[in-house]
């Protein structure tokens, strides 16, 4: 296995994140930028925090399977959820995209992303 998921009974639990990832030595590691809620035409795929999320959590995934990677082989993401965004909208996605795969996250609430239209941006990185 490249990615162990650690989850200790000693710390809170939750079902959406790992409380740490180990990487197997000598494994590469793939660095993804942030992705957003844009098609491949980089269009925003709506004005809501679900769809845009699901859209930048698919744009990671089409990354990752570039390079033969899955969610599983993700040691961390971050996730940047704009003032406006709804946090509930953005776990839902999450629980509907990324599956049964949580990893260790980071979600930050931040004042604003690079297009105003952008309510969340999400960068990770892998072990492979």
């Amino acid at each position: 296995m490249t990615v162990t998921k650690i989850n200790t009974a000693s710390v809170h639990r939750n079902v959406a994140f790992a409380q740490g990832t180990l990487v197997d030595p000598g494994r590469r590691l793939m660095f993804i930028g942030g992705q957003n809620g844009v098609n491949s035409r980089g269009v925003v795929v709506g004005d809501d925090t679900l769809s845009q999320t699901r859209q930048a959590l698919r744009n990671l995934l089409a990354v990752l399977a570039e390079v033969g990677a899955t969610q599983e082989n993700v040691a961390k993401m971050t996730v940047h959820l704009t003032e406006n965004a709804d946090f509930g909208q953005a776990f839902a996605a999450s629980a509907s995209e990324w599956g049964q795969h949580p990893t260790a996250i980071t979600v930050l609430r931040v004042a604003g992303l690079a297009n105003p239209d952008f309510l969340v941006e999400i960068d990770a990185v892998a072990a492979l």
